[in-house]
């Protein structure tokens, strides 16, 4: 072997060593914390209230018994957990969801509302029932009224609008919405994050989502994915925290999706966002 077919030999395996290294690092799932001030945050309060936004888990396995992903929530010290849609697939058995929902609801208050592949798997009926079997709060245009360390939310929840036609989603949206006391700090748990003209025209103090997978492959300099589902090539609602133009916070978690997903996630850990008030 010449040594010109040896230097290519050694940098397509080095390439293909960093290409491997690089997947196994990336799937492994983080905390993200997100502090939200507001002009509703009581700041004589010396605790503060944690809630901890799970999305797009799809039935994905995270330890023989899901104890990694319970361990990552124990150790973000929360009060409660936002359930942003799915965290049920429609093709993956549900196996390891349930194994994961069944430890967390013994311990924390836990809120729902549907993603789109809860309705794409045709289970969303039996998939409710079991959620409230096991004490999952479940939203579908609902709201709960619920105190942390003495302050007073309304924590609100929509279907996901796969399988709803746009005009009834929107009033659907404006019941739950009218259900809500502006003295509280008000949540929606609603699944896709592209829908902020809509978001933009109800004071929610803050909307929790995901569905975009973080872009699949993430740019964290633009703060940008390269592609995701209803927002195409380079989507803007990928990650973070948003403000919409009437001040409404949009928090959109990368989910925590991945042998579901077609590619390989790269810059774009799962994750469990934990917002802090």
């Amino acid at each position: 072997m010449n040594t010109f077919k040896l230097l290519l030999f050694v940098l397509i395996f080095v390439l293909f060593v960093v290409c491997i290294a690089s997947t196994i690092w990336f799937e492994i799932p983080v905390v993200e914390t997100i502090q939200l001030p507001s002009a509703k945050t009581d700041n004589s309060m010396q605790e503060r209230v944690r809630f901890a936004l799970v999305t797009d888990l799809h039935s994905c396995r995270y330890g023989k018994d899901m104890e990694k992903l319970v361990a990552l929530v124990e150790s973000a010290n929360v009060d409660a957990i936002l359930l942003a849609g799915d965290i049920f697939d429609d093709k993956r058995p549900n196996g390891y969801t349930k194994r994961f929902l069944e430890q967390v609801a013994k311990k924390y208050p836990c809120y729902y509302a549907t993603g789109n592949h809860e309705f794409m798997g045709r289970r969303v009926r039996a998939i409710k029932s079991y959620l409230k079997e096991i004490g999952v709060a479940v939203l579908s245009g609902d709201c709960i009224q619920a105190q942390f360390h003495g302050r007073t939310f309304d924590i609100c929840g929509i279907d996901d609008p796969v399988r709803i036609w746009g005009n009834i989603w929107f009033r659907t949206l404006q019941n739950t919405h009218a259900k809500t006391n502006p003295n509280h700090f008000r949540i929606l748990i609603s699944h896709r994050p592209e829908l902020v003209d809509v978001y933009s025209q109800f004071d929610f103090d803050m909307v929790v989502s995901g569905h975009a997978h973080g872009g699949q492959w993430f740019i964290p300099l633009l703060n940008r994915g390269v592609l995701a589902p209803n927002q195409g090539l380079f989507p803007k609602y990928v990650n973070g925290l948003y403000t919409l133009k009437n001040g409404t916070r949009l928090i959109v978690s990368r989910g925590l999706a991945r042998e579901k997903a077609p590619f390989p996630r790269f810059g774009n850990h799962p994750e469990i966002v934990v917002i802090e008030l």
